[in-house]
């Protein structure tokens, strides 16, 4: 028999737990036949000859297009260097091209995404901001969730004083079905630590990201 929780504290806790667990995973046959179900039911043929390996082609590509579920942020940003000569200042990389699927209708939303922290005794590579964009990115998302999910793994993982995180995006569930708006552009936005508390660093990230920036030339 289950021991009792001790407080309210450890139930919210175990409670959490449970509802983060994932669902069991489906078998790949069990997959491949409910892709074939919607073939069917968007009114085609999943037998004729041009859908017969449709199944295995849609599995193979959800593989790559949402293997970020199977990676840890923490292993991305686990590798840092100390050896910054006493560099202190922000450290932006800008223009990082993203896909994902919307959680709500599971079709595309793409854009860009641009990354700003302030270490504090060390930098990570710059390539892992680009896969941590992508561990997250790769997984069904709504842009604010993306956004939030970013920021919190820089703040935790690399513990530096600040974060900035914009996020630029198309959305095909607008684009291609409802209001059917090509070429609408959600912004989204998060700024921890210090970027939260000190306007100036926001306006410097702002003004970083202008495209003829006077300081840069860029």
């Amino acid at each position: 028999m289950n021991q009792p929780l001790k407080n309210t504290s450890q139930f919210l806790k175990k409670k959490l737990s449970d509802e983060a667990a994932p669902a069991r995973r489906p078998s790949r046959k069990q997959a491949a036949d409910a892709v074939r179900t919607l073939i069917a039911w968007a009114g085609d043929d999943p037998e004729r000859e041009g859908m017969r390996d449709t199944p295995d082609r849609v599995l193979d590509a959800y593989g790559e297009l949402f293997e970020g579920y199977g990676q840890d942020p923490a292993e991305i940003l686990g590798t840092t260097f100390g050896e910054t000569s006493g560099y202190d200042d922000m450290v932006l990389v800008r223009d990082i091209p993203f896909h994902t699927h919307c959680e709500h209708h599971m079709v595309p939303f793409f854009g860009l995404v641009h990354i700003a922290y302030l270490p504090r005794d060390t930098v990570v590579g710059l390539s892992k901001l680009v896969r941590l964009t992508n561990i997250f990115a790769r997984r069904f998302q709504t842009q604010e969730n993306l956004t939030s999910q970013i920021a919190n793994a820089l703040m935790k993982e690399l513990n530096p004083h600040g974060a900035a995180i914009l996020i630029e995006a198309e959305h095909m569930c607008m684009s291609m079905r409802g209001v059917k708006t090509p070429g609408a552009k959600t912004l989204t936005q998060r700024f921890v630590g210090t970027f939260a508390s000190d306007m100036d660093e926001q306006k410097r990230f702002f003004a970083l990201l202008s495209p003829k920036n006077p300081a840069t030339g860029l």
